[in-house]
């Protein structure tokens, strides 16, 4: 049974582990649930805007600062975040402290989704959410995930010969 306080991470990158706790295999089908722990001196994500869906966060360990539009401030053990679809919920979590920080972040998951990186000027399109198997299309098959520039419409990277 998936548990936001085990540390039975399926997936790690730079100083940020992870552990799904709702998803199509735990019977989540319309939300999704995923633990993040950030080591000190990490952060998750560039500042990112989802377009298609809402996200709520909750500290569950540690004071990890969140960054939206409108600036960073430090967040607190049990404090509740909503980050509403649109450039309203806009949002970035890195963690400054130097004790671990644990975050459950909460999602519906409708596809297609659309999300904006403002600072990057890119879009980026997909079909299913990212890092996983392809659960609306067990094959894989016709699945997207694709960034485009924002000032020109080109993907990123380029497609050969464009």
């Amino acid at each position: 049974m998936p548990n936001v306080f085990a540390s039975d991470f399926s997936f790690e990158r730079e100083g940020v582990r992870v552990a799904s706790v709702i998803s199509p295999e735990t019977g989540g089908e319309l939300l999704g649930a995923t633990v993040y722990e950030l080591a000190p001196g990490s952060r998750w994500a560039a500042l990112h805007v989802h377009y298609a869906n809402e996200e709520a966060l909750v500290v569950l360990a540690g004071a990890p600062t969140l960054y939206t539009l409108e600036g960073g401030r430090e967040l607190v053990t049990g404090e509740v975040v909503a980050f509403p679809h649109g450039r309203q919920g806009a949002h970035r979590i890195e963690n400054a402290g130097v004790e671990p920080a644990r975050i459950l972040i909460i999602s519906t998951m409708q596809m297609p989704e659309l999300v904006e990186y403002p600072e990057r000027g890119e879009l980026f399109v997909m079909t299913e959410p990212p890092y996983s198997a392809g659960s609306r299309d067990p094959e894989e098959h016709g699945r997207i995930l694709r960034a485009f520039t924002l000032a020109d419409g080109h993907p990123v990277p380029p497609d050969p010969g464009a």
